[in-house]
């Protein structure tokens, strides 16, 4: 295991930042989607904020499958 991050080669840098980011939205976007839910369960106050959460979880799914580069192609 490299005790260091600039060791890697920049290559296998980007690919682990990519996936790290791609976890972070998938993680964020269902995040919102579990508190819609959960507010229109009535377990949470509904202030409005199931179909803020619920836009949030497409923008952030939108934007990171907008910003993921596809590898390999000319």
């Amino acid at each position: 295991m490299l005790d260091d991050w600039s060791l890697l080669p920049e290559g296998a840098q980007l690919a682990l930042s990519q996936a790290a980011l791609a976890h972070a939205a998938a993680t964020i976007a269902h995040q919102a989607e579990t508190l819609a839910e959960e507010m229109e369960a009535g377990a949470l106050a509904d202030r409005g904020g199931p179909d803020a959460l619920r836009l949030l979880a497409a923008v952030v799914r939108t934007l990171n499958a907008a910003e993921m580069p596809t590898f390999g192609s000319a």
